[in-house]
């Protein structure tokens, strides 16, 4: 069972892709649901809105713990934030799991209408040759990518797809396009 935390952001779009990758996913709001999952997504959205909204669903101690268990995460755009070990341009309750070793810079590429789509290169996709069309809407930034970090993906020289450990992390919304991949990939190290 693969989880997608349900409070905000496209999250029914993850669902659909990890099913049409052939997994059983189910959305995500409660405790006892975070229990049955053995991975987990963190769509985009708001980050500081999420934030507030794991503390209301009583979800944040027990995410916590199921990262330092090392509960496989997949983070796009505010999840990218949410998972980083640094925020910059966050509010001053801004936080975040640390669970992987980046720091991010929120709304960097700016905002809600300078969203663009590029096609990337991505190393250890299924089709190398076939690039990846990216949709980057008000996306964090990489400022810095520890030595454990593998960099997956880059826009001009700042990484935007990473990984460390059981944790995979993208500054866009791969769930807004009929583009699979990067979700097979997720299911792929989690098997």
């Amino acid at each position: 069972m693969i989880g997608v935390l349900a409070l905000q952001g496209a999250f029914a779009r993850h669902v659909e892709a990890l099913e049409r990758c052939g997994a059983e996913a189910m959305e995500v709001r409660r405790p006892d649901q975070l229990e049955q999952c053995r991975a987990l997504v963190v769509p985009g959205g708001e980050s500081t809105t999420m934030a507030k909204l794991l503390l209301t669903f009583d979800l944040d101690r027990p995410l916590r713990r199921r990262l330092a268990e090392s509960m496989p995460v997949f983070g796009t755009c505010a999840g990218m934030i949410m998972l980083a070990r640094g925020v910059t341009d966050g509010r001053p309750d801004q936080y975040s799991y640390g669970a992987i070793d980046i720091d991010v810079r929120r709304n960097a590429y700016g905002r809600q209408i300078d969203s663009f789509e590029i096609d990337l290169s991505i190393k250890e996709l299924d089709e190398p040759e076939r690039p990846f069309t990216a949709v980057f809407i008000r996306a964090p930034l990489v400022e810095r990518a520890g030595a454990e970090v593998d960099i997956l993906a880059e826009v001009d020289g700042h990484p935007v797809l990473c990984r460390q450990g059981r944790i995979l992390v993208s500054s866009f919304h791969p769930e807004l396009t009929d583009d699979d991949r990067l979700h097979r990939l997720f299911l792929d190290s989690i098997s």
